[in-house]
């Protein structure tokens, strides 16, 4: 046995229940891998389905477009429509019109079809479905709402047969082909997305930490993260619609979280072994210090993504449940499995020679912020104003097909439609009319055709005896501000009928009535919880405020550079897509949650510092320069890792992903730089000892509630022992030979 006396006094254990967590976790790391190997496998086995019941364009009870769509399919229900255009020949050409007739007729039989339809039958409808110049034709194919996938492929299988029929090409698409490439595509692009992001961020990790030790435990926590976010978004598409498009978003997130998170954790373990503590003890310390951060941070992160669940869209509803259940596993993941793999690999990791020193880089950088305070902060300000200015002419618009790449069947078939086949096109604005085809065609000739902005008016559809339709066509962009115009006439004179106005422009309007009415609650909610949480950490009513603001106006500079890139085509030659004119309507309150989140999350991790030092007794001056020097860094690191994950995803060809990326990228970028290294020493240095105000009332509150970010540590009384030869059945230390060794190192 080991000899007591020449061992070092026991180190006292740390208080509190972050601490206890990580000594349990160390001492039982082999279960907590054990579970967590088990969340990734059944993440990536049963959770990878996820993509497969997620939902293209789920739709809002609420919205009127949404509800006049749900009458038409109750009228007619119906699950889509398969459509191939037959190209490159005559219509007429009988080899084409003989092999397209034949696949049409054998089409009908299949079983889950309600109705096919081609350009050569009799009456005005197959005329509608020759081009112009009579060199292409269409076929289209009704499912049953029943219809199953395999009965789906099946049509979509015989019509791709008849390309080099008669020396016709065709193409297939629709909206049942175009849902299920966006679920491939959606698939593929986060699949790609990890495969470059992961490796990347290992290399990094490499040169920050030194070694490759310390640099995959960040990679092997994000990949076990990402294992449980796909687990926990397969069981909210089981009792709720996830829209496709939430799911990268989601995993992008859980992703830069998690190495965020797992980067503190192993830094400050590297942090406490370099002050001389054992391995046991540098877990438990890091736990009980990082750990509260991780928690806090993600806390911040969950309030900012709470403030979606205000909205009534589905998509953001589900963006919310999913975005709130990533960061709750990322901090698990943080709080547990990176524990765990530190008791495994700690013996290897680099130990820093000496502390994170008080002069450097960053602390230079605060000390001549300080001395020009004043024009740091208006030079700061003016030019986040001027890089979120793009932001106010911004337009809201669904894409639709033009989500999907060029190289998209489905984008193609869309497309072509609606250049060549402008009678069966998807119409700006429909009006859904409970009642029969005759007073649905009085109202249309009425009302509908002699409102300003209307260039035309399609023949009444009769969808059932008691629903019609009217296709409106409008004036100019057909989702621009003409087209909205002719929504709000139309829902203003209803001709005494019992109408919906549907179609694309109709969704923007719902989209920005619902902004405009719900946006002030979920802003006012985010802002009251960061408020508070800030007041708490830090006891100040100053810090919360100024804290606010900042990230507001990095936000706008995040803002500013979608509409520039998306909507005015900025780069778009580089970033491979075509401007689709405006930003996907949703996208901006996303952008919005998100970067939010992840500013407050540097904000607290910069923060974190500063107070653990103010309540050292350091001036506020002080107390921000060696803040920022201790942090600097860190924060650095993981806003470089962040951007490295964001733009992995932004490499993809889905445009809603490429949108969340590069916002995300540029968001991250401005807020570790120009906000965290210039403004916000700035902006302290103006304040001074006014930071840490707060009324008396308030500071009694913190004193009696308040969540220090200061933890007491007892002193680490090391000692440097020769180690001892290994003795059957005796435990051998963790620690390696000629280390600090601290008798509260427990056994394997």
């Amino acid at each position: 046995m080991r000899n007591p006396s020449s061992a070092a006094p026991a180190t006292a254990l740390v208080g509190g229940r972050l601490a206890a967590l990580g000594r349990f976790c160390f001492r039982h790391r082999r279960w907590v891998l054990g579970f967590w190997a088990v969340v990734l496998v059944v993440g990536v086995l049963i959770g990878g389905r996820v993509f497969e019941g997620s939902v293209a364009g789920a739709s809002s009870a609420s919205a009127e477009a949404d509800r006049g769509s749900a009458v038409v399919t109750a009228a007619d229900p119906v699950k889509g429509t398969v459509t191939a255009v037959v190209d490159g020949k005559p219509v007429d050409d009988p080899a084409v019109k003989a092999a397209v007739e034949k696949a049409t007729a054998e089409i009908a039989a299949l079983p889950g079809v309600s109705s096919s339809l081609d350009a050569y039958g009799p009456g005005p409808a197959p005329a509608a479905l020759r081009s112009a110049d009579g060199n292409a034709g269409l076929v289209t194919v009704r499912m049953a709402d029943t219809a199953t996938t395999a009965q789906t492929d099946a049509v979509t299988g015989r019509l791709a047969a008849l390309n080099g029929a008669g020396g016709a090409h065709v193409t297939v698409g629709g909206d049942l082909v175009l849902q299920d490439e966006v679920k491939k595509q959606t698939e593929k692009d986060t699949r790609f997305g990890e495969m470059v992001t992961l490796p990347l961020t290992l290399v990094v990790m490499v040169l920050v930490f030194g070694g490759l030790s310390a640099a995959s435990l960040p990679v092997i926590g994000a990949v076990a993260s990402v294992g449980g976010a796909l687990l926990a978004m397969f069981g909210f598409s089981r009792i709720m619609d996830i829209d496709t498009s939430v799911l990268p978003i989601a995993t992008v997130l859980g992703l830069g979280l998690s190495i965020d998170y797992a980067l503190l954790m192993v830094n400050r373990f590297r942090e406490e072994r370099g002050h001389g503590a054992g391995i046991a003890a540098a877990v438990e310390r890091t736990a009980a210090t990082a750990g509260r951060t991780v928690a806090f941070s993600g806390l911040t992160v969950a309030v900012a993504l709470s403030g979606l669940f205000v909205f009534t869209s589905p998509v953001l509803g589900a963006v919310a449940a999913a975005g709130v259940s990533v960061v709750v596993i990322a901090v698990a993941a943080a709080l547990t499995l990176i524990p765990a793999l530190l008791g495994f690999a700690g013996s290897r990791i680099k130990t820093p020679t000496s502390p994170v020193p008080d002069e450097g880089f960053f602390s230079r950088t605060v000390r001549r912020v300080r001395k020009r305070a004043v024009l740091v902060t208006l030079a700061s300000v003016a030019l986040l104003m001027a890089a979120g200015a793009p932001f106010l002419h911004a337009e809201m618009r669904n894409s639709g097909a033009a989500v999907l790449p060029a190289s998209s069947a489905g984008r193609q078939v869309t497309e072509t439609v609606d250049q060549r086949f402008p009678q069966v096109s998807a119409a700006p604005v429909t009006v859904v009319v409970e009642g029969g085809a005759t007073v649905a065609q009085a109202y249309a000739d009425d009302v509908v055709a002699k409102l300003p902005g209307v260039s035309g008016v399609r023949a009444v559809s009769p969808v059932s005896d008691s629903v019609s339709t009217i296709d409106v066509l409008v004036k100019g962009d057909p989702q621009g501000g003409q087209a909205k115009h002719v929504v709000e006439e139309l829902r203003a004179d209803r001709g005494g009928l019992k109408t919906y106005v549907t179609g694309g422009a109709a969704s923007v309007v719902d989209f920005q009535k619902e902004l405009l009415s719900r946006g002030p609650w979920a802003l006012g909610l985010v802002a009251a919880g960061t408020l508070v949480l800030l007041f708490l950490m830090t006891g100040s009513v100053v810090m919360p405020v100024k804290a606010l603001l900042m990230n507001l106006l990095s936000l706008g500079a995040s803002l500013g550079a979608l509409t520039l890139v998306f909507q005015d085509g900025w780069f778009s030659g580089l970033l491979g897509f075509s401007p689709a004119g405006g930003l996907e309507t949703f996208i901006p309150v996303l952008v919005f949650a998100f970067a939010f989140g992840l500013s407050m999350d540097y904000e607290v991790f910069l923060l974190a510092r500063i107070k653990e030092l103010r309540d050292k007794g350091h001036s506020n001056t002080r107390s921000v320069e060696l803040g920022v020097q201790r942090s600097g860094r860190i924060i650095t690191s993981a806003a470089l890792l962040m951007v490295i994950v964001f733009a992995g995803f932004a490499l993809g060809d889905m445009l809603m992903v490429k949108q969340m990326g590069i916002a995300l990228a540029v968001a991250v970028a401005v807020d570790a730089t120009l906000v965290r290294c210039l403004l916000v020493p700035a902006a302290m240095s103006l304040f001074g000892e006014f930071n840490w105000w707060a009324p008396a009332p308030l500071r009694r509150l913190h004193r009696r509630f308040g969540l220090s970010e200061h933890v007491e540590l007892p002193e680490i009384e090391p000692a440097v022992i020769p180690a001892p030869r290994p003795v059957a059945g005796e435990p051998v230390s963790d620690s390696a030979p000629g280390e600090p060794v601290s008798t509260d190192l427990v056994k394997a």
